[in-house]
């Protein structure tokens, strides 16, 4: 019935398109959920290794900025094992040496 007053017009709807994204001009995926999931790992293991409370912390850090930063697409169970693992070095560390953490720039070598 009110077809004449209807300010659409059907025929100016284009459907949208993503952008192709082409790996060989410099345009292709971000790597930062590799890279810090990467290097949570190594922080884990240098926390868990040396009993180094930082480097826990530095895992713990890296492994959210991983998971805040991973798409949908990406593999969930290697996000959840670093995020697991900077978890675990965490406690281990607290566990061993229940001491408050003091940073490496404020210790005094005799």
């Amino acid at each position: 019935m009110n077809n004449h007053l209807d300010p659409r017009r059907p025929d100016k709807e284009l459907r949208y398109k993503p952008p192709v994204q082409n790996s060989q001009n410099g345009q292709g995926e971000d790597l930062t959920p590799d890279y810090m999931n990467i290097l949570g790992m190594i922080f884990s293991m240098c926390g868990l290794m040396m009993r180094l409370k930082w480097c826990a912390w530095v895992a713990l850090y890296c492994s959210c900025i991983s998971f805040a930063s991973s798409r949908v697409s990406d593999d969930t169970k290697q996000i959840l094992s670093s995020f697991m693992l900077s978890i675990s070095a965490v406690v281990m560390s607290y566990l061993q040496n229940p001491q408050p953490m003091t940073p490496p720039w404020t210790t005094v070598l005799p």
